[in-house]
């Protein structure tokens, strides 16, 4: 597994504002005060349920808009963790871009014998984020950006997701192609996680999807994201294992019986 950091880097356009979370009427909008008390709407890139993150009084990242026709003059860019201490970000396509520039760079350890062919393929009746090559052989490969942490540990989704779940199973379905192999590649966008894992809770049939996934050969991979106020770098690969396998939290003790690190993906 790579402790690396790879070239990927997508850096902010302009100086971000610091503001405070108010609210949030809708999945796409958020109401925030600067500095000066002013109230202000910002577009919110993510439509998850980001309870956990969005809480009242969270310190927020607003970008200026960069087109005069939008209708909020702000987005919101990131948000700071529970303790204060890092920086969530809150752009859901960011992963894929970071992801597509490793790829291209050949900046993955674990997939560093596979070649970028085209994002965004269409495969029987779905598009999927990324096709490899190597050799004859073909890898469909899929990103999903996490933003939920629970003691340490990366969990996706954070709402029930039928997409989620259906990629899985069309990766499941790739995975036993002649000639095919089939990966998800979990981006945590934050640097405070040290696994990632599924959210039972939240969505058994998603979490039920990955095991089945897994079981029928598919890859699961997972990175983290070092994220500042100057932009996102994709992190070091993570470990994956089953949501019962996963490590305790920092300097807790493991009870007797429980499994030692996490199940290799």
């Amino acid at each position: 597994m790579s402790t690396v950091d790879t070239p990927a880097f997508e850096p902010f356009d302009s100086d971000l504002v610091t503001a405070r979370f108010l609210r949030r009427p809708n999945r796409f909008v958020v109401h925030a005060a600067l500095e000066d008390g002013e109230e202000v709407r910002a577009h919110l890139p993510n439509p998850g349920r980001m309870e956990e993150i969005l809480a009242a009084g969270r310190i927020l990242a607003l970008e200026p808009a960069r087109r005069a026709d939008r209708k909020t003059d702000w987005s919101a860019i990131l948000a700071r963790t529970p303790d204060a201490a890092g920086w969530v970000s809150l752009v859901t396509t960011l992963p894929n871009r970071l992801v597509g520039e490793a790829l291209s760079a050949r900046g993955l350890d674990e997939l560093a014998d596979w070649q970028l062919e085209r994002s965004e393929p269409t495969l029987g009746g779905s598009r999927l984020d990324f096709l490899l090559s190597r050799d004859d052989r073909r890898m469909a490969l899929e990103v999903k950006s996490v933003s939920l942490e629970r003691e340490g540990m990366g969990l996706f989704p954070d709402a029930v997701t039928d997409r989620g779940r259906r990629h899985l199973r069309e990766l499941a379905e790739i995975a036993g192609r002649d000639g095919w192999e089939a990966a998800v590649l979990f981006v945590a966008q934050r640097d405070d996680v040290r696994a990632v894992t599924a959210a039972p809770d939240i969505d058994p049939a998603f979490a039920g999807a990955l095991d089945e996934a897994r079981e029928a050969g598919v890859r699961i991979l997972a990175r983290r994201c070092r994220v500042t106020r100057r932009g996102v770098a994709l992190g070091p690969a993570l470990p994956t294992p089953l949501p019962e396998e996963a490590p305790p939290p920092e300097g807790s003790s493991e009870p007797d019986g429980a499994p030692e690190g996490a199940r290799p993906s």
